[in-house]
């Protein structure tokens, strides 16, 4: 029996967990202190890269036996998270790998591994940087050139695989193109016939490659002045001119050269055989872009000469500022700070190559990363910045896109729009408009009076109509938009010839006196079912009288403010719904709205969003009055677009929506019937946590989940299948009658509305995919005109 009183153990005990809770306090502390030291190694301070890695080197050397794990994890983690400063960690890994072999093999194992797991979970751009930093060990001397080629040559295999789709192989190859600069000059001196044979590989594939998608990717039509290049081609002829330079390049920082006396004392480990996971359906691979070009050397005639198109230079600069955006986007000051503090800004004429790189990300196809305000933001930053020099290349950008508008695509011209309204309503609307004069001589559809129309549109919506024609020379004066007013029919002079009127102003009366929806339907009750002649109508599916008297008495009284329309339609929301029984109906309304807000586009879009919510009218009611003849003077104007696009992402929205509750409840379902298989078969009769009926859905509540996705299915394939075979109609008609009347059909009418079916396709891409073989059997099939039927091509080879 112990002799020990029992509080002497308490305390001993107490103790024992005191002293474990201060060594855990302890390790941590140090593992924070290791991880700040790695995070920042290489940034600017006032010793020395060089002798900042020496130091490193020493602390993680003396603390590898009881954090080698940690410092494994971190290492591999900023290989990814922090590309710019790959050389940086890989002289860190030769420096330790010289003193430690073992670690440095327990790295390089750590590293396949993060690169095979970024193969196999389809994250892209972790998998190039985990390969550069591989190939980037090859200069430091930790793993061996040749086992380095045959993984590149591994994956260059992928381009010879049947079946798969090109953007698969189109990867691979720019993984391994893209990691040539850092390890070229090094694999040219040991291995040069190798890399030849790999280049000539490369070369073969490009070759016969299928370029069907560069044209829906263009942001111009034409060439002049800068070739619009596709990406893969573009960095070929980078890698090329690289080579010929004998693999030299003058961008890229390479501290290990400072060590190579230590570095290539050390042993090598060999690559382990690595072979990319194989093609599954459900992988999805970065699409294709074109690469885009705003400057050359003769546009910055001050400092340091802008790199040439095909220089490697060109592409690493741009490809790291991209990647600053990337990571500071969602903070547009530090966004901007990060991309004026560019490591070698005094090297290149930085503010050209910042906003080439905004305006690249912000013209990207087929759609942007990000919103296009966020392109605006960083760009108002960088002006505040910078206002000495930044806000004149801005400008001078401007001048050059709307020089070039006329070839510009047609999604592009809307972002264009955008950002150039924001931008104006954040410096007072200042322009000098006067140089652009020469516009006015032009057609109306022409894009660059168009171009000034919609953004005085746009600054409308951000300022108030005093403003805007305050700010305009008198010339301009046909571009300027109406006072956006209601033009309510009722109480116009031709009112009382109107066989709605009475009624009408019954209806006033009654509203303002804040009567019911049931007093309101009393009220409409005896309008005749009378077209606006007057005569009765034989068709008795819809009252279009009543919606009309309805729709702009009430509209016109709610027109004070969005709040007021948005008020009124909730109140009388179920008169809404009984008087749009069907989708001619709904169209009535849409008209109705049209009619009464012609010169406030705004208060159009916003009308319609809130009629679609309230599911008052249906997206493919929208979608069918958009195409209506009565819409036919607004057809080429952005808002109709703006409604169009809107309406099929509320579509596209609820859809996604219901897919996703469908596969939580399958999963919910799946797991309490597998808990209570478990809990039978467990012989211990161990207590679980009980599946509640909250939580397990029934079968019968999946089915009805079923049938709701099936229609909205349904519902999402006829709104394309109408948008898609609207477009086919009028752009047939359009060219058989220019065919006929012996008239060139490339008129400014067809190049705004075949860009806009253009813009459908790629602004939707994802969802417009799941029906391309229905499209391709219903709608475009081989006997419709090339010009249409390349547009859906274009789209098809995407992700061909």
């Amino acid at each position: 029996m112990s002799r020990r009183r029992a509080h002497d153990t308490e305390d001993e005990g107490y103790d024992h967990r005191r002293n474990k809770r201060r060594r855990v306090s302890e390790n941590q502390e140090i593992e924070d202190r290791l991880e700040s030291l790695i995070l920042r190694v290489g940034e600017r301070s006032t010793s020395s890269v060089e002798s900042n890695l020496e130091g490193l080197v020493s602390v993680l050397e003396a603390d590898l036996g009881t954090f080698r794990l940690k410092i494994l994890r971190i290492l591999s983690d900023c290989a990814v998270r922090m590309p710019e400063k790959c050389t940086v960690y890989t002289t860190l890994v030769g420096l330790l790998n010289a003193k430690n072999y073992k670690f440095g093999g327990e790295f390089v194992d750590h590293m396949v591994k993060t690169f095979k797991e970024s193969l196999k979970m389809c994250r892209w751009d972790a998998a190039r940087y985990s390969l550069r930093f591989l190939a980037d060990l090859v200069n430091c001397h930790v793993i061996s050139a040749t086992s380095l080629l045959q993984l590149l040559d591994t994956m260059i295999d992928v381009s010879n695989e049947d079946t798969v789709p090109q953007v698969r192989r189109d990867w691979f190859v720019f993984a391994v193109l893209s990691t040539l600069p850092w390890v070229g000059r090094d694999l040219y001196e040991k291995k040069e016939s190798a890399l030849e044979s790999l280049l000539l590989r490369i070369e073969v594939y490009l070759n016969k490659r299928s370029k069907k998608h560069h044209n829906a990717l263009r942001v111009w039509s034409s060439d002049a002045p800068h070739p619009q290049e596709e990406y893969l081609d573009c960095l070929w002829a980078q890698i090329r001119k690289l080579r010929q330079d004998n693999w030299a390049e003058k961008h890229i920082p390479r501290p290990y050269l400072v060590f190579d006396s230590i570095l290539c004392e050390a042993l090598q480990h060999n690559l382990p055989t690595i072979v990319p996971p194989p093609h599954h359906d459900n992988f999805e691979y970065p699409m294709p872009w074109v690469v885009y070009r705003m400057f050359d050397y003769t546009d910055c005639p001050d400092g340091p000469n802008l790199p040439g198109a095909h220089s490697i230079e060109r592409f690493l600069i741009e490809e790291h500022l991209h990647h600053i955006i990337e990571t500071y986007h969602h903070e547009r000051k530090d966004c901007a700070a990060q991309l004026l503090s560019f490591p070698y800004k005094h090297k290149i004429p930085l503010e050209y190559c910042i906003v080439e790189v905004v305006f690249a990300e912000l013209f990207h196809m087929p759609t942007p990363r990000y919103l296009d305000i966020c392109y605006g933001s960083i760009l108002i930053e960088l002006c505040k910045l910078q206002p000495a020099t930044l806000p004149q290349v801005l400008a001078q950008a401007t001048e050059i896109l709307f020089m070039r508008i006329d070839s510009m695509n047609t999604s592009c011209f809307d972002r264009f729009v955008n950002w150039f309204s924001y931008h104006l309503s954040n410096f007072k609307f200042t322009w000098s408009w006067d140089e652009w004069d020469s516009c006015l001589l032009l057609d109306g559809e022409h894009p660059r009076p168009k171009f000034i129309q919609e953004v005085l549109q746009k600054c409308l919506r951000l300022s108030y109509h005093q403003r805007i024609t305050e700010m305009m020379p008198t010339t301009y004066a046909k571009l300027i938009p109406l006072t956006p007013v209601p033009n309510y029919k009722y109480a116009n002079e031709e009112a009382a010839n109107l066989p709605g009127t009475t009624v009408a102003h019954q209806l006033v009366v009654a509203i303002r006196q804040k009567c019911t929806p049931e007093e309101v339907v009393n009220i409409l009750k005896d309008i005749p079912n009378s077209g606006y002649s007057g005569e009765e109508m034989s068709d008795g599916s819809f009252n279009a009288l009543k919606i009309d008297v309805f729709v702009q008495t009430l509209l016109n009284l709610g027109s004070k403010s969005f709040s007021h329309s948005f008020a009124a339609i909730s109140k009388f929301h179920s008169v809404f719904r009984a008087l749009a029984e069907t989708e001619e109906a709904q169209i009535c309304i849409l008209h109705n709205i049209f009619e009464l807000w012609s010169s406030h586009q705004q208060m159009m879009v916003v009308l319609i969003d809130k009629l679609l919510k309230l599911q008052i009218v249906d997206c493919s009611a929208v979608a069918t009055w958009i195409f209506s003849k009565e819409m036919t003077g607004e057809f080429t104007k952005l808002y109709l677009w703006e409604i169009l696009h809107l309406t099929i992402k509320k579509m596209n929205k609820h859809v996604i929506k219901l897919n996703t509750e469908l596969s939580e409840a399958k999963e919910k379902l799946a797991k309490a019937d597998s808990s209570s298989s478990d809990s039978e078969d467990d012989s211990s009769h161990k207590r679980k946590k009980p599946i509640t009926h909250a939580d397990k859905p029934s079968e019968e509540v999946v089915e009805r989940m079923e049938e709701k996705l099936e229609a909205a299915n349904v519902n999402q394939k006829r709104l394309f299948l109408i948008v898609f075979q609207r477009f086919i109609m009028i752009l047939s008609e359009h060219l058989l009658r220019s065919d006929t009347d012996g008239r060139d059909p490339d008129t400014d009418w067809y190049r705004w509305t075949i860009g806009r079916l253009q813009q459908v396709f790629l602004m939707h891409h994802e969802q417009v995919q799941k029906y391309s073989s229905t499209l391709e059997t219903l709608l475009f099939t081989s006997d419709l005109d090339t010009h249409i039927l390349e547009v859906f091509q274009q789209f098809v080879a995407l992700r061909a």
